[in-house]
């Protein structure tokens, strides 16, 4: 059975990068509208003709989408913003919780997660659910990403040799990536969040540290790695990279794992120590953005969720 797939946005980032990633697949057909696909009326019927639509575009161009869809068999993936803490749509997170993916396969309507935002989740969530983090605990992560998550103008600036090595920004700490962070974790207090840009086109770090001596029963880093690695022990696209190879390592790259889905958790820190350093590895356009999306699709369509990705 071949499934019928419209992408409205395909001319960005994530909309290429998703493209790309499902062009070549015998299952789909994509419906590309070419140079229509700025007319109002030709998108309103592509969206309604889809099995599946997945949309990358501005909030509010995303909003308008979904007002235009009529067709209850569409079933509409939204990596924007828009959706990602809203109830009435199914957190695209697969791994983020036992029960997520077949929540995912069942669902009309599916917000993507953020980049950041994955990180942080796939490394705070398991310990709030294990009571490793209370979840009134104030909780800080510092991230960096290459240029691409930035949007087009971003990418520009960079690319013309005029941005600098390394920006911080974000810095009014009201980031609209915060409350999907907040939630998703269980935690009841705002994130602090300290994102930043670095020259370099893709790849991430996010990184969350925490002092193991002022938690509540002083956990160990084996207690924090233990809460981790049983979480994602079942998982094809998060893995948490064993204590030995951590405590091996002189650096990490935020290229490491660009043009992959998948995510890798570490768990830095001195066994004898009183603190820990959380890091999670992704591609901010994988597992951040069109790779996440592949998946979702391949959920919701009740294919190998693996299919079409690496």
């Amino acid at each position: 059975m071949t499934h019928t797939i419209f992408i409205d946005g395909e001319a960005g980032t994530t909309g290429l990068e998703i493209r790309e990633r499902l062009e070549a697949r015998g299952d789909l057909e994509l419906i590309l509208l070419g140079d229509r696909r700025r007319d109002v009326e030709a998108r309103r019927e592509a969206l309604n003709a889809a099995d599946a639509v997945i949309l990358c575009l501005p909030d509010d161009a995303a909003k308008e989408a979904v007002a235009m869809i009529d067709n209850p068999a569409v079933r509409v993936i939204d990596a924007s913003t828009a959706y990602r803490v809203d109830p009435a749509w199914t957190y695209g997170f697969a791994e983020m919780a036992a029960g997520q993916a077949e929540k995912i396969a069942a669902a009309k309507r599916v917000s993507n997660p953020g980049c950041y935002p994955t990180g942080f989740i796939g490394l705070v969530r398991p310990l709030v659910s294990a009571g490793v983090i209370p979840a009134g605990w104030p909780v800080t992560v510092n991230a960096v990403s290459g240029y691409s998550g930035g949007g087009k103008a971003m990418i520009a600036e960079f690319e013309a040799g005029g941005a600098g090595a390394f920006r911080a920004y974000g810095l009014s700490l009201k980031h609209k990536h915060v409350p999907e962070m907040t939630l998703h974790t269980g935690l009841e207090r705002p994130v602090l969040f300290a994102p930043a840009v670095g020259a370099y086109r893709q790849g991430m770090l996010v990184e969350v540290p925490l002092q193991l001596a002022a938690l509540p029963g002083s956990p160990s880093v084996e207690v924090v790695h233990g809460a981790l690695a049983e979480a994602y022990a079942d998982c094809r696209f998060v893995e948490v990279a064993e204590l030995e190879e951590t405590e091996a390592m002189s650096g990490i790259d935020p290229e490491g794992l660009n043009g992959t889905n998948t995510m890798r958790l570490h768990v830095f820190g001195d066994r004898a120590g009183e603190q820990v350093r959380l890091v999670a590895l992704l591609d901010n356009l994988g597992k951040g953005a069109s790779g996440a999306a592949v998946q979702n699709l391949n959920l919701m369509l009740g294919l190998a969720e693996d299919t079409g990705l690496s």
